[in-house]
């Protein structure tokens, strides 16, 4: 394949966010008079948006939320987070020398995440890395998320890219899902949040450093 963009999910694959989610929804559930999951189980339960974020930490103390409830509970949490989405969020390592090394070979680069946008921005922004992307859709800036594929295809309409020349790069099954819909080659990290391992979630190639990426796209598209 002629390998023209490269899209990527945010949370788990670009940045380690789990410390300000953790955080944040730390806040917000002692305000409800509880305690929160620890970072390791939170991490686990990143990747479908905040809501589902706050969903699971309840049902993690075997707690339901109405849905009235559960939007009030996720407008706070939201405003908060938008209000510093960086205080110990971090690039994984290599992140900001790989995508120079994908930009310097013309590849056009997106981010596709379910992160709403506003804070998606912010993050990347603060992070130094928001210029380097020719394309961020959150997933509030289409009436549609992970794992419907029209979230990536409307990433790759942004970059004018074609789904014959393109491959997500995730860390999750919704990466996987996407990807696979659109007939797009899916390179997952093995360090981000899942519950089930990155290998065994049907990726074309895994990877456990993110400076291991160039080298798997130049193995997927035949480049030398």
């Amino acid at each position: 394949m002629r390998l023209e963009a490269v899209v990527f999910d945010l949370d788990g694959t670009l940045v380690e966010t789990a410390p300000d989610l953790h955080a944040v929804l730390a806040e917000l559930l002692e305000r409800e008079g509880l305690r929160a999951p620890p970072l390791s189980a939170v991490r686990t339960m990143i990747g479908d948006g905040a809501k589902q974020l706050i969903r699971r930490a309840f049902a993690w103390q075997n707690l339901a939320l109405e849905e009235d409830r559960l939007e009030n509970l996720y407008a706070w949490f939201l405003e908060r987070y938008t209000e510093e989405p960086a205080r110990w969020s971090a690039p994984y390592p290599g992140v900001p020398e790989t995508l120079a090394e994908l930009a310097a070979r013309g590849l056009r680069l997106g981010v596709c995440t379910n992160k709403p946008q506003r804070p998606s921005e912010r993050l990347l922004a603060a992070l130094g890395l928001a210029e380097k992307f020719a394309a961020i859709l959150g997933g509030d800036a289409r009436p549609y998320r992970k794992p419907d594929p029209r979230h990536l295809a409307a990433t790759l309409e942004v970059l004018s890219v074609s789904p014959r020349a393109a491959v997500m790069v995730g860390d999750s099954a919704n990466d996987v899902a996407v990807a696979r819909a659109l007939g797009i080659p899916c390179v997952l990290v093995s360090f981000g949040y899942t519950a089930v391992p990155a290998r065994e979630l049907g990726a074309d190639r895994v990877v456990d450093r993110f400076d291991e990426l160039p080298d798997a796209l130049r193995a997927l598209s035949g480049s030398p």
